[in-house]
């Protein structure tokens, strides 16, 4: 079930923040061309509870989940890394049990926390002076903000220290952003050595013989095992993405499913997946439980660049009612069959193990050969033989035209897998070349879903007795990307071949 808390609100802020010591004099905006005004705000004072899991994992993916009171934005914050200088807040506000982290906030990050508690861990304290800076239009540029800082992680010793912060404003252009920075340093501070209060608390609290929050591991030397090691990380981002409903998030969350179970298939010298074969049929699971979304999504937006570009005179009845609105529909519910998957314990056990292969040792080479090459040459064997396959079956005439197109749909789901790995283990030109084979046959199995649709759906107008012109004229240009896509499979095959031949 989706969660019951209360509804949350999204910030992007943009930060820097700077290191002083006690003696250091504020600095001073005036004389800036881009500064006409500064609003000097009475002293506030800040109390703020961090929580993470025993194991620190948002620390660790440098994400901050604060329950503050006091100030102007009292509530749940719940930051997360979105570039350079920059994080998206998510905001909840103080309403149930203080110790309760929100669901609606615990749901965003779910795929790092999964089933794991969350608890304070760490309590930090702030009396920040701000001034608020407007430029010559009377819209507020910046905020600068000196704090000083009193904290201290779960049963550990107070810590003390200053610092200045200052955010940019909505609209601020980077340049202001610069200018005013260089006043702050031009004043004797330093930028930050940390990204956040509760980096540095957390940080000085760890001991030396432990891992730091943020510490990312050893990156392996094996191309494939750091590939896979990419792709979880991205699969984590996607998943965020996805329960925010980003555009095209389903689709990428899907790629890189598919993208993983790819490699680990490939990979004989880097993984030993023999123990872990239902790893593969999960990831499968996850992928088909996305494309439920993901299909309709690009129905929907099929149909609609193809209506639009329809003659008013050719769209009859409410076919954009049937097909567009339909496939959104269609699609808003296989996301929240998404979402219901993506909070089970079957998912968490998915994401635990792909993390545990891979921090796990690689396995024994039995040929002694590279994996790169070994991985390469067989993914191309198994290209080669579905393009045969498709050719024996596009010469038969006893071959259905539905056993011919899921031939061909072999050869794609093929490409793709040379692709992956081929992008893995640094070959571009092959990498290349096995995407322009999968996009082709991609746009071909497209008009193939897309063509049964239209039938399907033509039948149904048929019998609500509306006028099914428009259905045909959308199938007859289905039909025709199908067979271009079909003259060019032979030519990007034959550049495949060259590219992995050189």
């Amino acid at each position: 079930m989706a969660p019951k808390s209360p509804e949350t609100s999204r910030y992007t802020e943009t930060e820097r923040k700077f290191e002083v010591v006690e003696s250091t004099v504020s600095p001073s905006f005036e004389g800036l061309s881009s500064v006409a005004r500064i609003e000097r705000s009475p002293s506030q004072s800040l109390a703020a509870v961090y929580f993470d899991t025993p194991d620190r994992d948002l620390a660790r993916n440098k994400i901050t989940l604060r329950r503050r009171t006091g100030g102007t934005d009292a509530g749940w914050h719940l930051k997360l890394p979105a570039g350079a200088d920059t994080r998206t807040e998510v905001h909840a506000p103080l309403e149930g049990d203080a110790a309760q982290v929100p669901e609606s906030l615990r749901d965003v990050v779910l795929a790092i926390v999964r089933d794991r508690p969350l608890a304070p861990v760490a309590r930090i304290n702030t009396t920040r002076i701000v001034e608020l800076l407007y430029g010559p239009d009377g819209a507020p540029l910046a905020e600068f903000c000196d704090d000083q800082v009193t904290a201290s992680a779960e049963g550990g010793e107070e810590q003390f220290w200053r610092e200045w912060e200052l955010e940019l404003k909505p609209g601020t252009d980077t340049a202001v952003f610069d200018r005013l920075t260089n006043r702050l340093l031009d004043a004797g501070a330093v930028p930050a050595g940390h990204g956040s209060k509760l980096a540095r608390v957390l940080a000085t609290s760890t001991p030396e013989s432990e891992e730091s929050p943020g510490t990312a591991p050893t990156e392996s030397t094996d191309p494939a095992r750091r590939a896979v090691a990419q792709h979880v990380a991205e699969l984590i981002e996607w998943d965020r993405a996805v329960r925010s409903d980003v555009w095209d998030s389903v689709h990428q969350m899907r790629v890189t499913t598919r993208k993983i179970r790819s490699l680990l298939q490939s990979s004989e010298g880097s993984f030993d997946i023999a123990d872990h074969e239902w790893i593969l049929d999960e990831l499968r699971e996850l992928a088909a439980v996305l494309g439920v979304a993901r299909d309709a999504e690009v129905l929907a937006e099929r149909y609609e660049r193809a209506i639009d570009a329809l003659p008013e005179s050719n769209v009859r009845g409410p076919v954009r009612e049937r097909l567009v609105e339909g496939a959104k529909k269609r699609y808003q519910m296989g996301w929240k069959r998404s979402l219901t998957a993506m909070r089970s314990q079957r998912y968490f056990r998915l994401l635990d193990a792909l993390e545990a292969l891979v921090a796990s040792d690689p396995a024994p080479s039995a040929t002694g050969e590279e994996p790169a090459q070994l991985t390469i040459d067989s993914a191309y064997k198994r290209v080669r033989k579905a393009a045969k396959a498709a050719r024996t079956a596009a010469e038969d005439p006893d071959v259905s035209v539905e056993d011919s197109n899921e031939a061909l749909h072999r050869i794609r789901k093929r490409a793709k897998a040379l692709r992956y790995t081929a992008a893995a283990t640094g070959e571009a030109k092959v990498a290349d070349r096995a995407k322009a084979i999968q996009s082709l046959l991609g746009d071909h199995q497209d008009s193939v879903v897309s063509r049964t649709h239209l039938s399907r759906q033509a039948e149904v107008a048929h019998a609500a007795g509306e006028d099914t012109f428009t259905y045909g004229l959308l199938y007859q240009l289905e039909d025709d990307l199908a067979r271009r896509c079909e003259e060019q499979i032979e030519d990007a095959l034959k550049a495949l071949d060259k590219s992995v031949k050189s």
